[in-house]
C-alpha cells in the first residue's frame, strides 16, 4: 500500500510555530506508521537491534518528557520495549497525552533564548530552549525513518 507523502506544514512567521509545526509534522508521521498494525507486528523487533514501531513510539514518550516536561528516566534502554502489558492504543495513548502537555509547555514560553526546563538528575546550565525544540526535531525525523522503513518490512505500506 502506498500512500501519497505529505509535504512539510504550513506554517507562521514566528520562529516558535515553524519549530512546534514541524515537531508536530514528524510526531504524526511516527505515530501513523504505528497506528493499524495488529499485535505482535506492532511490538516485534524488525531488524537485529530489537527496534520495534510500539518501541519507537514509547521512546519517543519518554523523550518529550524528559526534555520539555523534567520527567526523569532510569533506563533510556527500557524505554524501547514496551512491556507485555501495553498495547498499541495505550502507547499511541500515553504519546498524544505527553504531546499535548509538552505543546502547553511550549505554548508558555516567551522566547526560545531561555534556557529550557531543567531536567531533574543533572546539573550545569540547561541548553535553550531553541536547541531543545531543534534537538527534539532532530529525534524525532531519525525515528520517523526508522518507523518508516519498520512499517515498509512489516506490510510494505510507504508514505503517511
Amino acid at each position: 500500500m502506498t500512500t501519497r507523502d505529505m509535504g512539510p506544514p504550513g506554517t507562521g512567521t514566528r520562529e516558535k510555530d515553524v519549530l512546534t509545526a514541524f515537531l508536530d509534522y514528524l510526531r504524526a508521521a511516527v505515530a501513523a506508521k504505528a497506528e493499524g498494525v495488529p499485535e505482535p507486528h506492532v511490538r516485534a523487533p524488525g531488524v537485529p537491534s530489537g527496534t520495534s514501531l510500539l518501541g519507537l513510539v514509547k521512546h519517543l514518550t519518554q523523550v518529550e518528557a524528559h526534555w520539555l516536561l523534567s520527567e526523569p528516566v532510569r533506563d533510556w534502554q527500557a524505554g524501547h520495549h514496551p512491556g507485555p502489558d501495553e498495547t498499541a492504543a495505550s502507547v499511541l495513548a500515553a504519546y498524544r497525552a505527553t504531546i499535548e502537555r509538552a505543546n502547553a509547555e511550549i505554548a508558555r514560553w516567551s522566547t526560545l533564548d531561555d534556557p529550557s526546563p531543567p531536567r531533574r538528575g543533572r546539573r550545569g546550565v540547561s541548553p535553550s530552549r531553541r536547541w531543545t525544540l531543534v534537538h527534539l526535531i532532530e529525534e524525532t525525523a531519525r525515528h520517523a525513518g526508522h518507523a518508516d522503513i519498520l512499517r515498509e518490512l512489516h506490510d510494505g505500506a510507504t508514505g503517511r
